[in-house]
């Protein structure tokens, strides 16, 4: 929801009701995933994507539908339903989708749901999306308080809530967005009520070290990924917003100083451009261990090998050596700085979902996991 906030904030300020689209479900090949929404306003404008344009039109009758019913709906859309074809949906998937109506009366703390992720602060949205509760009811969870109820009236909402806010703080902390099941009385073990959760936690971070134009590169691709970049070098002549306008920070200092002064958890991308030894190697002493998610280097294969040998000889386990991506990027043959910041890229997407980083044409089974 991140790419079309500005677009709902202003119409939820200017006290417009407007149809929210959520992706809630997916099966099998799925176009979009979890946490994916289009919004349709009063006017008819359209802004987001819940399935790469197979569902949309669907999609956007129901939810003029719902701005007029006033009632959140569960659809689902997929090759199994005889409508499927019709709407478009014919790469294999299904797709569970809420569509809600959404302004001042019907969500009155989406106002500040949208200050937490313009600034940056964790904040979750559960959603009752199946089971013996009200469709649509929701819940708000900070990691210091939450507001709503997920069983308004009912004798066992409190049970429920603070099973939903335990959850869902951890899944914040995790920046993973899914659904949780539960009992009629909140228990975990049951399988009567589902409960979406949509976690807006902070972007995780991808630190550049080196300034040099690869890093420029990367720096812009990572993000477009939705990385929050800093990029980090020794060098005040090189280290510079003006050379690196896509980074949201530039620091000028010591590479093994500045990591060591910043938080690092498993969402964190650490990619160290510098292939300078007096740099990487006490650099690399400390990134491999952290909990850092990728840790990868660039140089060529000589490189990397006198690399391994000094890191061996600063104390590195074979276990921590393991970790580290080198040379850096998958094998796309890339040559330019744009080439081989795509490689480091399609490296990253692989860590994260656990892709084979194999052609496509060459696997066979789910394309998404």
């Amino acid at each position: 929801m991140r790419d079309v906030l500005g677009d709902l904030a202003a119409w939820y300020d200017a006290g417009r009701t407007f149809g929210l689209a959520t992706v809630v479900g997916t099966f099998r090949s799925a176009p979009r995933p979890p946490g994916a929404v289009m919004a349709v306003a009063p006017d008819g404008e359209v802004v987001g994507s819940v399935s790469g344009g197979c569902v949309e039109g669907a999609v956007y009758e129901l939810a003029r539908e719902v701005v007029a019913s006033g009632r959140p709906v569960v659809q689902r859309y997929g090759v199994s339903d005889d409508d499927a074809f019709a709407v478009g949906l014919t790469c294999g998937g299904i797709l569970d989708i809420l569509v809600e109506p959404v302004g001042p009366a019907t969500f009155p703390e989406f106002g500040d749901v949208a200050a937490a992720v313009r600034k940056g602060e964790p904040v979750a949205v559960a959603t009752v999306v199946a089971g013996p509760g009200r469709i649509g009811v929701r819940r708000v969870v900070w990691p210091d308080r939450a507001v709503g109820s997920l069983a308004p009236g009912a004798a066992h909402a409190d049970r429920l809530n603070a099973a939903v806010d335990d959850d869902a703080r951890g899944m914040l902390a995790q920046g993973r967005t899914g659904d949780l099941r539960y009992g009629p009385e909140g228990e975990r073990r049951g399988d009567d009520l589902t409960v979406f959760v949509r976690a807006f936690a902070p972007p995780p971070r991808l630190l550049v070290f080196g300034a040099i134009d690869f890093a420029a590169a990367v720096a812009r691709v990572g993000k477009f990924l939705g990385y929050r970049v800093t990029v980090c070098d020794a060098r005040p002549i090189f280290a510079t917003a003006k050379r690196f306008p896509d980074a949201d920070e530039v620091v000028v200092q010591w590479p093994h100083r500045y990591l060591a002064e910043t938080e690092v958890d498993e969402r964190t991308a650490i990619a160290v451009l510098t292939h300078d030894p007096k740099f990487d190697v006490p650099l690399l002493e400390l990134a491999l261990r952290t909990q850092a998610g990728y840790v990868g280097a660039m140089g060529s294969r000589r490189t990397h090998d006198d690399r391994l040998a000094r890191l061996r000889a600063a104390g590195l386990t074979d276990a921590e050596l393991a970790r580290l991506r080198s040379p850096i990027g998958l094998d796309l043959g890339a040559r330019t700085p744009e080439e081989t910041a795509v490689s480091i890229a399609a490296e990253l997407v692989q860590t994260r979902w656990g892709g084979s980083g194999r052609p496509l044409g060459a696997t066979s089974g789910r394309i998404h996991r």
